[in-house]
């Protein structure tokens, strides 16, 4: 199975086991991570649906260009300035094409959830206990 993902503003054909060089991705060599912008993917000459499709990763190292000399020069005018640039690159390690990274993430967030609403419905329980003191001071008052 292969795949066309976006990243870093360029596009990649992928496949399991594949090894390819991109701009430079947060995360330390060893760390797994997700591509979630598949734009094509398919088997053969069939293709498949690429909503909540993703491609699990391995971050093999985190690495530097070559070298790219930038030279301005302007004749007659003694005027030379010379600069250098290494562009960062991350290298990947395709482990998996497939939904599975997808799977696990909504868990988390589902599981986070009701936590959330937990708190949300303690937070307005303690907002209408502050108003209602006001309204009895001002009352005694």
């Amino acid at each position: 199975m292969f795949a066309i993902v976006r990243t870093g503003g360029k596009q990649y054909r992928v496949a399991a086991g594949d090894k390819i060089v991109v701009e430079k991705l947060a995360g330390n060599a060893g760390d797994s991570i997700a591509l979630d912008d598949v734009l094509l993917a398919g088997e053969g000459s069939e293709l498949k649906a690429t909503k909540g499709l993703t491609v699990s990763a391995e971050i093999i190292a985190q690495a530097k260009g070559e070298k790219v000399i930038v030279f301005k020069k302007r004749r007659r005018h003694n005027y030379r300035r010379k600069n250098g640039h290494r562009q960062q690159h991350t290298i990947l390690k395709i482990t998996a094409i497939g939904a599975e990274k997808a799977k696990a993430a909504p868990k988390k967030a589902e599981a986070e959830a009701p936590k959330a609403e937990a708190a949300a419905a303690e937070k307005p329980a303690a907002e209408k206990k502050a108003p209602a003191k006001k309204a009895a001071a001002k009352s005694a008052e």
